[in-house]
């Protein structure tokens, strides 16, 4: 099942990487775009639960890097939405499926 690495720019300048077990990603997140955060973070959790969910279909269990993923997302935007979100805007710097199947993350540390 190939995999997608996945790198973001939050409305803040930081960057963070995610991982997706799956290339589904690729029909919620487009490399190059731009959106608003709340539309992001519903992106980001209907591609992530998609992608674990195909895994369960695969391998019989769920995929707890994506649900990792997803928590460590959704953490920095929590984070992010205690000011004013309404104009802010996610970019999707990088997706990369070559060379996936390892998950990146930087954490919080880059926050």
């Amino acid at each position: 099942m190939p995999a997608v690495n996945f790198k973001i720019r939050w409305p803040n300048g930081k960057e963070a990487t995610g991982y997706s077990p799956s290339t589904v990603i690729y029909q919620y997140l487009e490399e190059g775009a731009s959106y608003p955060l709340p539309e992001f973070l519903q992106r980001i959790e209907s591609a992530l639960n998609n992608a674990s969910e195909r895994v369960k279909q695969v391998k019989g269990f769920y995929c707890s890097s994506a649900m990792d993923t997803l928590s460590s997302l959704k953490g920095q935007a929590s984070y992010l939405e205690q000011t004013d979100s309404s104009a802010a805007q996610v970019d999707i710097l990088s997706m990369c499926t070559e060379g996936a199947g390892r998950v990146v993350r930087e954490g919080w540390g880059s926050f």
